[in-house]
């Protein structure tokens, strides 16, 4: 899977940047789709995943190192400065407010849940 990496325009613009990495969109279109320009919620970056077809498990997951983490994962990390959403791809952290990373941002407590992107594309989700 190749992502292009974004970062977030501000500083309450994470999830809107995962989620535009993930969907391939631009992140003013995520958040025209999401109604919403600050925070993002877990409800809200499942319910946008799903909706372009995104397989997104329900349970979170505690992790610590990366040797622990699936292909693909949604990661939710409690920096210095707040909670903030992050994105694993094989590998590689892609982090909208840190950069391209080999190993997580600091942070205190880490979580992830499972993403599996469908085989046939992303379904076209009007935007």
């Amino acid at each position: 899977m190749r992502i292009k990496y974004i970062r977030e325009p501000d500083d309450l613009q994470c999830g809107q940047a995962v989620l535009a990495m993930l969907l391939d969109r631009s992140v003013d279109e995520i958040v025209r789709y999401l109604s919403n320009e600050r925070e993002t919620d877990l409800k809200e970056m499942k319910s946008a995943l799903r909706a372009f077809g995104v397989y997104i498990s329900d349970e979170r997951k505690a992790v610590t190192d990366k040797s622990q983490l699936p292909d693909v994962c949604l990661l939710s990390l409690e920096t210095p400065r707040c909670w903030h959403w992050s994105l694993y791809c094989e590998g590689t952290f892609y982090d909208p407010e840190h950069g391209i990373m080999d190993n997580f941002p600091v942070s205190a407590r880490r979580y992830y849940w499972e993403i599996v992107m469908p085989k046939n594309g992303l379904q076209c989700e009007q935007i």
